[in-house]
């Protein structure tokens, strides 16, 4: 039986297409040395397409898919790429009709046994299996990561799923279906005011939820905490995120 789609982003989906970044371009470089661009991509649990326009730009066909149609709405159009509403393990594509499957920033959400059981299936011999997930930020300026950390520890980490305790371990409690290959280092990085970067925490999913329980907003403190030390708010600082990455190939 198929578990219960978890949903925690339907309700941010504008706000996630709007403030999450962008994953770095060497990183799709990667992938694309891994597979031929005429094979066919499976950008599983895509959101709103946060890696779906980088991996259409390098394959001729991609075809995303996510359990929340909200999010499918939210993200931009390509003549290469096919939107599914579908959930992880009920993907819907043929047998052995896939070079790639992608998972961004997801594989934390899914029972890890139906949805290997359909990347086998779907996955040609030969294919190959690659999920990524970035969890802490690193801000430039003295004092930014310090107030940051505050908020996640103190504010609104009981509202996090216990998923995320996946994260917070990169990724090394999941066992992938086949055999493991050593990926290169890569890491997110962009140039924010501080309103960009509060419109980042304000797509987590444990903001949403505390502001659900408690009727209160937490990135108002977080406004005044972070404006205290950022200076001229339109200042844009480096934030970066360093990825973790697996990468699994399929025996022939």
């Amino acid at each position: 039986m198929s578990a219960v789609f978890q949903d925690h982003f339907s309700g941010l989906a504008s706000r996630y297409a709007d403030f999450r970044p962008r994953y770095p371009d060497a990183l799709f470089d990667y992938l694309a040395r891994l597979a031929a661009t005429d094979e066919w991509v499976w950008d599983c649990a895509c959101g709103s397409g946060q890696a779906t326009m980088d991996l259409a730009a390098r394959f001729d066909k991609v075809i995303a898919t996510d359990g929340s149609a909200q999010q499918i709405a939210s993200a931009p159009r390509r003549n290469n790429v096919e939107y599914r509403v579908a959930l992880a393990d009920q993907s819907g594509l043929e047998d052995e009709s896939i070079g790639l499957v992608t998972i961004a920033q997801a594989l934390h959400w899914f029972n890890h046994d139906e949805f290997f059981a359909e990347v086998e299936r779907v996955l040609k011999p030969g294919g190959t299996l690659a999920a990524w997930a970035y969890g802490a930020s690193q801000i430039e300026g003295n004092g930014m990561d310090a107030i940051v950390r505050d908020y996640y520890a103190n504010v609104v980490r009981p509202y996090w799923p216990p998923e995320w305790k996946i994260i917070e371990g990169r990724y090394r409690a999941i066992r992938l279906p086949f055999p493991e290959i050593r990926t290169p280092s890569f890491r997110m990085e962009v140039h924010w005011t501080l309103d960009q970067l509060l419109g980042y925490f304000s797509s987590w999913s444990a903001t949403n939820r505390f502001v659900e329980a408690t009727g209160r907003d937490p990135i108002e403190p977080l406004r005044h905490d972070l404006a205290m030390v950022w200076g001229e708010p339109e200042r844009a600082r480096r934030v970066v995120w360093p990825l973790t990455l697996r990468v699994a190939v399929k025996p022939w």
